[in-house]
């Protein structure tokens, strides 16, 4: 067990872009380990704080782990409820109810490849990394990645001498941003992009000529332009410019993030808030939390 209480093990975890499960005992009834509103946190790897050990807790990360390992979280952030009879079912001898909600959530979605290693790459790699965000730095020149290395978080440095054959190993929904030392390497990288076509975001670092270049070649080789209308060209907000590879780079960065922040307040306005109008009940009795019958009526639930 971890000695990092569960609210600040959250926050590191979701820091860090690492899935996880909050585990509430948000119903007793009856002699039971821990009062209702307990919580713990479990992740793949640990867990944190207690909801009193036992046969209870032991069955409660059981639970957690299935939901991580089954990927309930890439289904958007997910609430589940379950009942336990300390009794009868997991034979603890204090007998009492327990009804318990899981909340997982998501590993980083943000899946970022970056393609260059030079000024501005240097001064946006450290922003990312940053973030809860996945990264592949991509170069051709093992030299100009940093010798710290360990230094940049969740990253992954590649060097390839074909980097747009690396595309292809990025999920779905993925950040591009296009910055080599070499036009003909752009180009052959946002086209690929552009091929698969299911990119979150593709920037591309280019003068105004550069760029209208690359549009007539993309018409050239018959490359969807709606796709190429998706594309971020000047790279970065427009409302923050400037030349310096600093000022390039917190654009970017900035853009980034206004982007993936947008996409998790769709999800959110998508998540029921079905727990909150449980709480909402009127509390009766000497049963803590939630009333055992509301959320019996609910039964086993998986938005």
């Amino acid at each position: 067990m971890n000695k990092l209480n569960w609210n600040s093990a959250s926050y590191q975890l979701s820091q860090q872009g690492n899935a996880y499960v909050i585990v509430t005992l948000i119903g007793v009834s009856g002699s039971t380990p821990r009062n209702s509103g307990t919580k713990m946190v479990v992740s793949n790897e640990q867990c944190f704080d207690t909801i009193g050990g036992g046969h209870l807790e032991h069955a409660a990360i059981k639970h957690a782990h299935l939901m991580l390992q089954q990927g309930v979280s890439t289904r958007n952030n997910a609430q589940h409820i379950e009942h336990f009879q300390l009794g009868s079912n997991l034979g603890q001898c204090c007998g009492g109810t327990a009804t318990v909600l899981f909340e997982s959530f998501a590993a980083a979605k943000v899946n970022i490849m970056l393609f260059g290693a030079g000024h501005v790459a240097q001064a946006l790699m450290p922003m990312l990394s940053a973030l809860p965000c996945q990264i592949t730095w991509v170069d051709s020149r093992e030299s100009q990645f940093p010798e710290n290395q360990a230094a940049f978080q969740h990253t992954r440095f590649v060097v390839s001498d074909s980097p747009e054959n690396e595309v292809d190993s990025m999920p779905a929904n993925s950040y591009y941003i296009v910055m080599t030392h070499n036009h003909q390497m752009d180009f052959d990288i946002s086209q690929a992009v552009l091929r698969r076509g299911d990119f979150t975001y593709l920037g591309l670092i280019a003068s105004e000529t550069k760029w209208r270049r690359f549009q007539q070649r993309y018409k050239h080789r018959d490359i969807d332009q709606t796709a190429v209308e998706r594309m971020h060209c000047p790279i970065g907000l427009p409302n923050v410019q400037g030349k310096l590879p600093m000022e390039v780079a917190v654009s970017v960065a900035a853009q980034i993030i206004h982007i993936y922040q947008n996409e998790n307040v769709k999800t959110t306005h998508n998540k029921t808030t079905f727990v909150a109008e449980c709480f909402d009940k009127k509390n009766t009795g000497s049963q803590q939390g939630v009333p055992l019958k509301v959320i019996k009526q609910l039964g086993s639930i998986d938005l």
